[in-house]
């Protein structure tokens, strides 16, 4: 017979009802989609945080950059002092809504193997960010 360790029951409960809004920090830094690598990596270091919120013209949040991706990239062959975060970025998002629950927003993160994860209103702006705890 194999034991298994089974949580309490209102510890599951509480991750069912616990919303993002509950548990996401401040948005943090925001920085423009045209900033170029090398500065975003100076913001990050400047600001002592380990991920950054990228912006569109308009103000709306298009996604999160971490500093590992950034000195990945600046370390790659291919890099130049004009990439900007546009050119890296990608598609839009992940992003969650504050309203998701904590429990289908961990496994979001687990499925795409995320450390965090940007939450925004319906119109788009940067709320704050769900972060995987240190």
């Amino acid at each position: 017979m194999t034991l298994v360790q089974m949580q309490p029951r209102s510890a599951n409960a509480e991750l069912t009802h616990r919303t993002v809004d509950d548990a996401m920090e401040v948005a943090g830094p925001q920085v423009c989609d045209d900033m170029t690598v090398e500065v975003a990596l100076a913001v990050i270091a400047s600001s002592r945080t380990d991920h950054l919120l990228v912006c569109d013209e308009d103000g709306l949040c298009i996604g999160l950059i971490t500093r590992n991706r950034l000195t990945a990239i600046r370390d790659s062959a291919a890099y130049t002092d004009r990439v900007r975060l546009r050119d890296v970025l990608g598609d839009r998002g992940p992003f969650t809504s504050p309203m998701t629950t904590m429990a289908e927003a961990q496994h979001a993160m687990r499925y795409r193997r995320l450390t965090a994860l940007p939450v925004v209103d319906e119109q788009g702006s940067a709320l704050g960010v769900l972060a995987l705890a240190r």
